[in-house]
């Protein structure tokens, strides 16, 4: 299982470049569905066909893409300027790796001493090591694109470190999930939706396609047991299953919501309840989208979201799998 984990962290896939990462979540759930594509967009769709009469189409979303970097300029002295893809937090990600599309590395550095308020995009640069242009663009060429090296650690017992587990540990979960689920009553859809990162757009069009009755997705919340962290959020590592109340970008339906608890509560399944203050994920377009459906998010906990350090814990990996394939076996 953790091997299936850290394979799909190790294959890049920013925003838009998302085809080696879809080609392989294909492959592997694959044996587990009745049918898999991949849409014009480039969202992967895989249906387990439901057994019942009078069915619903349950549509599970987890995101495939990461955040990173486009090419956008290269100076005479080969250093290299680049355009963010997706939320950058530019302070994790200074001083560290950056490997392209193509194999090349470099290291995303700020100009100077510059003081954490005036970080902004334009003070970034990536050093290739090299000394001119003409060497630059022999390894990179404008519009390529790159992310942090990805990895996958285990530090003390469940709980692993690395990216991108946003959202790859969510990818993880519905893969998880299809190997559990055997007869289904319910048509169970699995979407590896793409775009996430820059507005959710996958899981827009894969909602036209699909139109479902329910949409659960799966993705990561920020946790509050850090230094620091935002007073409203509550949700802790190793604390569960996150059902996910609200974010700024959802109101989830609250029968659904109410639901999920219930099934916890009932299996014993450790779950905490999400009120985000802030962010968006998948489950909005789901929501309201081709007609709309009953939408709500089920989260995993992670630390230092969008670095290259982010924490997880396995406990809760494994609360939301069991939760997921609760959901399709109940009455939702």
């Amino acid at each position: 299982m953790i091997n299936d984990l850290k394979t799909i962290m190790r294959i890049q896939g920013i925003s838009s470049r998302e085809g080696k990462i879809a080609a392989k979540l294909a492959e592997m759930i694959k044996p587990y569905t009745d049918e898999v594509s991949i849409d014009p967009l480039g969202n992967v769709i895989a249906l387990k066909r439901g057994k019942g009469k009078k069915k619903k189409k349950i549509m599970f979303c987890a995101h495939m893409d990461e955040i990173g970097f486009i090419v956008t300029f290269i100076q005479d002295n080969g250093l290299v300027r680049v355009s963010q893809v997706g939320g950058i937090n530019y302070v994790a990600a200074s001083h560290n790796y950056v490997k392209f599309e193509n194999g090349a590395t470099g290291v995303i550095v700020p100009e100077g001493k510059v003081a954490h308020k005036d970080i902004a995009p334009d003070k970034f640069y990536i050093d290739l090591g090299v000394k001119t242009k003409k060497e630059a663009e022999r390894k990179v060429k404008i519009g390529e694109g790159c992310a942090l090296l990805s990895d996958c650690k285990k530090l003390y017992g469940k709980r692993y470190v690395g990216r991108p587990f946003d959202d790859r540990i969510g990818c993880y979960v519905m893969i998880e999930a299809a190997k559990k689920l055997k007869d289904v009553k319910d048509d169970v859809y699995f979407v590896f939706a793409v775009q996430e990162e820059v507005g959710c757009r996958g899981s827009r069009t894969a909602s036209f396609t699909v139109r479902p009755d329910i949409g659960i997705a799966f993705d990561v919340t920020p946790s509050g047991d850090i230094v620091g962290a935002d007073t409203n959020q509550t949700v802790k590592l190793g604390g569960g299953a996150a059902i996910k109340v609200k974010d700024s970008s959802v109101m989830c339906d609250q029968k659904l919501v109410s639901n999920l608890v219930t099934l916890a509560k009932e299996n014993k399944v450790p779950y905490q309840m999400e009120v985000l203050t802030y962010g968006g994920t998948d489950t909005s377009s789901m929501q309201t989208v081709a007609g709309g459906s009953r939408a709500g998010c089920i989260s995993i906990p992670v630390r230092f979201c969008h670095s290259q350090s982010e924490m997880i814990d396995m406990d809760d990996v494994d609360a939301c799998v069991e939760l997921a394939v609760l959901a399709c076996s109940a009455e939702i």
